[in-house]
This record gives C-alpha cells, sequence and structure tokens, in this order.
C-alpha cells in the first residue's frame, strides 16, 4: 500500500497561495497579458452588483497584479470582435470565463433547457411556458441586443409581461445557453443577444464533452486553481454535486493528477500534482469578499485560522466588523480586515474600520495603510479617508 504524504498546515497555505497567483513579483505596470495570465489561472472572477468600494469582477486581478487598467478587463469582458476573450454565465455564482470553457459548461445548459436547473419559477419556461420565453428570444433575433428594462413597454399589455416574468423568462434563456450578455449598460443591466453573436463560431464549433468528461475537466480546473483541496472545495469552485464530482475525482486520482495527501485536521485532501511548493510567499493584499482564495469560507479557516463572513446583509448594528469588509493579506497569513467605502463624489477612499488579527505582526498597520493608497490611487481617488482609528 502506497504512503500518503503527510503536509502540514503552512505548506499547506503556501501552495494554495501560489496556485492563486500569490507570491509573484507584481509588475510595475501591468498589462493584458497579465490579466489574461491571471483569468487563465482562476478560470473565472465571480460578478456581484455591489459597488459601494468597486465592482467585485475587478478586485481579484487587483489583489494579484496591483494598479491594473480596468478598461482592459471590461474589453476582454464585453469588448468588440477579436478584443473579447470572455463570456457571462453562471459558473460558480455569475461569473465572467474565458470562452475556453464554454464547452465544459454546456451540461449546465442542457440541464437548464430540460428544466433541471436554475431557480424556482424560472424552471416553468422551460416547460409550460416556454413559448413566452421564445417570444422574448425571437424578438432579441430580431431587434438585436436588449435588456429587461427594453421589455417594460409590453406590461399590461399581453398579461405574459410582468417585470419580474420577463427577468425569469430571460435568465431561463440565459442559464439555459440560448442568450447570453452582449455587454452592460452604465448602470450594470445585462443587455442580451444571442450566443451565436457573443461567443465565437470557433468555440461554438468545439464538440460538446460527454458530462463525465466536463466534470473531469471542471474538477482538474478547480484543483489547479486551488493547489491543495479537499473534495467538497474541489466540487465547489464551479457549482458541482457530489453525485457529479465524485466520479470525476476518482477518475483524475487514478491517472495521477489528483495525488491523495494527508492536511491535518481535513477530510480527503487532494493535491493537484502541478501545484508548486514554495519554501516562502511574500504577498500584500486587499481581498474582495467573493475572492476565490476565500469564497469556501470553510476553506479560509482551517487554511488561515480566519473566520470569515460578509455581513452586508446583516442589520447595521449587528455587524461585527462592517458592511463591505476585506481581509488582507500579508506574507502567507491573513492579519486584519478593513471595511471600505468609495466616496466618488469626495474623491475618497473611506476606511470606516480596521480589526487586526490576534497574531498579526507590527508591521501590520503600516502595510495595511500603503495597500490603501495603492487602492485609493488604482480607483482614482485622491486620499485615504481613515474613520477607523
Amino acid at each position: 500500500m502506497t504512503k500518503i504524504e503527510r503536509i502540514g498546515l503552512p505548506l499547506a497555505r503556501r501552495i494554495a497561495f501560489s496556485a492563486q497567483g500569490f507570491g509573484a513579483k507584481r509588475s510595475e505596470t501591468p498589462r493584458p497579458i497579465h490579466l489574461q495570465r491571471i483569468l487563465d489561472r482562476l478560470h473565472l472572477h465571480q460578478i456581484d452588483s455591489v459597488n459601494i468600494l468597486a465592482r467585485a469582477h475587478y478586485l481579484p486581478a487587483f489583489s494579484r497584479l496591483g494598479a491594473y487598467d480596468r478598461a482592459d478587463l471590461d474589453t476582454l469582458a464585453w469588448g468588440a470582435g477579436r478584443r473579447r476573450k470572455l463570456f457571462e454565465y453562471w459558473a460558480h455564482e455569475a461569473s465572467l470565463l474565458p470562452f475556453a470553457m464554454h464547452p465544459f459548461l454546456r451540461w449546465r445548459m442542457a440541464q437548464a433547457d430540460r428544466g433541471e436547473a436554475g431557480w424556482g419559477r424560472m424552471r416553468l419556461y422551460a416547460t409550460e411556458r416556454r413559448a413566452e420565453a421564445m417570444a422574448l428570444l425571437d424578438r432579441i433575433r430580431v431587434d438585436g441586443p436588449l435588456a429587461t428594462s427594453d421589455f417594460e413597454a409590453h406590461k399590461g399589455q399581453s398579461g405574459w409581461w410582468e417585470w419580474s416574468d420577463t427577468k425569469r423568462a430571460l435568465e431561463w434563456l440565459f442559464w439555459a445557453g440560448h442568450i447570453t450578455t452582449a455587454t452592460r449598460r452604465r448602470n450594470f443591466e445585462r443587455v442580451y443577444d444571442l450566443t451565436e453573436r457573443v461567443i465565437p463560431e470557433s468555440i461554438l464549433a468545439l464538440p460538446t464533452p460527454t458530462e463525465a468528461e466536463a466534470h473531469r475537466a471542471l474538477i482538474e480546473r478547480a484543483a489547479a486553481a486551488h493547489g491543495i483541496a479537499t473534495g467538497r472545495e474541489l466540487r465547489d469552485y464551479f457549482r458541482q454535486s457530489p453525485e457529479e464530482a465524485r466520479p470525476a475525482i476518482h477518475a483524475l486520482a487514478e491517472e495521477g493528477i489528483l495525488i491523495p495527501v494527508d492536511v491535518p485536521g481535513w477530510r480527503h485532501a487532494w493535491l493537484h500534482r502541478d501545484a508548486r511548493r514554495p519554501r516562502r510567499i511574500e504577498a500584500q493584499a486587499l481581498l474582495a469578499p467573493f475572492d476565490p482564495l476565500i469564497w469556501e469560507r470553510d476553506r479560509a479557516e482551517r487554511l488561515f485560522g480566519f473566520r470569515y463572513r460578509i455581513e452586508i446583509y446583516v442589520p447595521a448594528e449587528k455587524r461585527l466588523h462592517g458592511y463591505y469588509v476585506l481581509p488582507f493579506l500579508l506574507g502567507d497569513q491573513l492579519v486584519a480586515r478593513v471595511d471600505l467605502k468609495a466616496d466618488r463624489h469626495a474623491s475618497r477612499l473611506i476606511v470606516q474600520s480596521v480589526h487586526l488579527e490576534p497574531d498579526a505582526p507590527d508591521h501590520s498597520r503600516d502595510a495595511l495603510w500603503s495597500e490603501l493608497a495603492k487602492m485609493a490611487n488604482w480607483l482614482n481617488l485622491e486620499a485615504v479617508h481613515p474613520l477607523a482609528p
């Protein structure tokens, strides 16, 4: 029987950081190629509508690259013609993904088309209300890209187009792969178009993997992005069920791509065979609440001893740390959390609270303020305004 390697928690942390793109020296002038490499490494950037600081999809690249040009990400995500390299779909949550990921998510689109995926009443548009969704699809086919708000004129005329019904129908079409995001308006409203008018023909022409092949590909990419992870963490990356992920994990283990390891306090830990094992991690970064390094909260607690919960939906008087709190990474530890707000009118980055971890090094606060100054500059804000002591 092959002896399973034991990997201590400090090394597991360094493996995870390296896999996520931390520890490398930042370029003084990050270019689109650097941004593309981060996207290829992480496979997705989660999208969230909260804009109290910056849209969530911009932040993971800043954490790893520093002050890149956000317009470069806009071009990759919604640019015209060949400059566009990303599409939107439900991966972890609503996400931006490289075009190459499209074939591996077609099984989810097929499930939605059959009414087996998607939220609650949305599924009705796959069956008994399908004709209504197809009418929306036909209008987009004829009129071109449209947003939910463009259908408001229909409200009350036919009985079909209640606002919520319109949104549900469009979102079902989106889940099922019939339409995708053409662009985003200034208010971040999604504008839909036919998938074949957005995704390159060369991508759509790629063979559709079997479900088993797709699940294996997704688990392998999740493993590469994690470096080291439990089975639950591997399937959480692309929101796969245990029944979908388990055979994929076993197949990858048989091929030697996933290597079983023993990490204290973990169950069924897996190491990707190509994971780097750095002796040291030098990093300094503010992390978005939806950064893939920390979005699986149990993993963050196991790896870093850092209990983290987002408190956006918690009443203000009951919040422990603040509304939009970013953990602060220093070296290979999460040493603080800071509640931030961008006051664009006054051109200030407002620091509403700072909480240092009990074992934070003495220089943590200085390092944090240095990173806050960099973030303010990246967001085109003139000053950091410390409400926190």
